[in-house]
């Protein structure tokens, strides 16, 4: 029986999409965290697509955090792309991906440049800039 694979799309060695369970789900139910900022890009990708609000806060840092957040009602996440990832500094670094979802039938595409820092040895999102 082949294990779920997940939202975030990475690939094994073998070019095969990872199974959730050995991808994004240890970052989401705590038993790891994410090593760098494209493996929480990936997970937050992967809470928006599992509609886990609760995550996703958590690894918002506390400057630019929002009290709460509304997810996007009937999106249907289609795919993640990740364009580039590079450290700017020991602790900060930029994701740049595309998420691509429909809403009530609408294509979105969503191309930003995140912004990330570390802190006590864990990642967290700051801000992005939509392109």
């Amino acid at each position: 029986m082949a294990l779920a694979a997940c939202p975030c799309g990475r690939p094994d060695a073998r070019g095969r999409a990872l199974a959730y369970a050995d991808c994004c789900a240890p970052a989401h139910t705590g038993t790891r965290a994410a090593p760098d900022a494209e493996t929480l890009m990936r997970s937050r990708y992967s809470a928006f697509v599992r509609g886990d609000a609760p995550y996703l806060l958590a690894t918002w840092h506390a400057s630019t955090r929002p009290a709460s957040m509304d997810l996007e009602e009937g999106a249907k996440w289609l795919g993640l792309e990740i364009r580039q990832h590079r450290m700017t500094g020991a602790d900060t670094a930029e994701v740049e991906f595309v998420a691509r979802f429909r809403v009530a039938g609408r294509a979105v595409r969503q191309h930003e440049l995140s912004r990330f820092v570390r802190e006590d040895g864990r990642w967290y999102y700051v801000d992005g800039d939509v392109r």
